[in-house]
């Protein structure tokens, strides 16, 4: 039944409809292919147990195949549209630009999230506001395996995932590690303010350990959150042991190494690589490690050394670029050189154990 006022009584005030509230995390989903993979991550994102947060999908395409394939629709998805394939951390650049979150996740498109993926992470970065940083506890599709629960540096600056190829349960203990891999992970807005966020140079790859590394630098720590979990297709959009992928990784880490190794470890890169090239060459006589997968795809020792080659020449190119980040990074470290090495240090991987995985 309606009510009625009579003449002279005013009607009770209108109650303005709650605004929404901001939401406290952006995940940020660069992709090429848009396939069905994209649409597995984005059904798994839909089951989230922590409910504030929005998704924002970067279209590297340069077609517009993220809106063709209808996942415009779907709720909590905005589209940022590329005009050609921008690359990993230039693209997680832009999603970052278009939000407000106080934390930023980066997702492949390639992954599916686990129901509380998000609340761990969270809770995670909630509880230690020192850390910038969270890594996932990420494992490959498929098999009772890990990918990463976090990442670990050789002398050489070559990057590995913290427990590849290792049970999962080996890695349930949450705690400190070096620094995230970006497949899944978690980041601090006011952390990427400060630091400047990914490095749109390295294009593909290593753009994680580049910034996790300015980040430590920086006086920020990384945590690791192993009730975090994603399944990832690992390397799916590149492949395990591409040659696009084998010369990126190969002159990212001279980025890396250039623009964040003290004096006194950058010295001794060369040495480490060296090492790491004889392991190579050991492992691809076994048939085994990654150089023996790059020659299993149809590729030469030859085509190896080229891209090395190629991958070197490059860094001696971006050289100048290069020092003046490098001269940056110093300016602004709150770590003292030794303080960083010991860090470093901690987390370190051999350069064989590169060679064989």
């Amino acid at each position: 039944m309606s009510r009625r006022f009579t003449r002279g009584t005013r009607p009770p005030p209108s109650v303005p409809d709650p605004q929404p509230l901001a939401p406290r995390v952006t995940v940020a989903i660069p992709t090429l292919a848009a396939d069905q993979a994209l649409s597995e991550c984005l059904d798994s994102l839909s089951c989230q147990t922590l409910g504030n947060f929005e998704i924002i999908v970067i279209d590297n395409s340069g077609r517009g195949l993220v809106r063709e394939r209808g996942h415009a629709s779907r709720s909590r998805v905005r589209i940022l549209d590329m005009t050609h394939n921008t690359g990993f951390g230039a693209a997680i650049n832009q999603a970052i630009d278009a939000s407000t979150a106080p934390y930023i996740a980066t997702l492949n498109d390639d992954a599916v999230a686990s129901s509380r993926w998000l609340e761990a992470l969270v809770e995670a970065l909630d509880s230690r506001p020192d850390a910038g940083m969270c890594a996932s506890q990420v494992r490959l599709a498929g098999e009772d395996l890990l990918d990463s629960a976090g990442m670990l540096l050789c002398a050489d600056a070559s990057s590995k995932q913290r427990g590849h190829t290792r049970h999962p349960q080996d890695f349930n203990s949450p705690g400190e590690v070096l620094l995230p891999s970006a497949s899944a992970a978690l980041y601090r807005r006011a952390m990427l303010e400060q630091t400047g966020a990914f490095d749109p140079d390295f294009f593909l790859y290593c753009e994680d350990t580049d910034l996790g590394l300015r980040a430590l630098r920086a006086g920020w720590r990384c945590l690791y959150a192993p009730g975090a979990v994603v399944d990832h297709r690992y390397s799916h959009s590149a492949g395990r042991v591409s040659s696009l992928k084998a010369y990126f990784v190969e002159r990212n880490r001279l980025f890396v190494a250039i623009k964040n190794f003290p004096l006194r470890i950058l010295l001794a890169v060369p040495f480490a690589a060296a090492a790491r090239y004889a392991w190579h060459f050991f492992y691809l006589l076994q048939g085994t490690g990654a150089a023996a997968g790059f020659s299993g795809e149809g590729n030469s020792a030859w085509n190896l050394a080229w891209y090395v080659l190629k991958a070197h020449g490059s860094a001696i190119a971006a050289l100048p670029a290069l020092l003046r980040k490098r001269r940056q990074i110093q300016r602004t470290a709150k770590l003292s050189s030794s303080a960083f090495i010991r860090v470093l240090r901690r987390f370190s991987i051999s350069p064989r154990a590169i060679a064989r995985l």
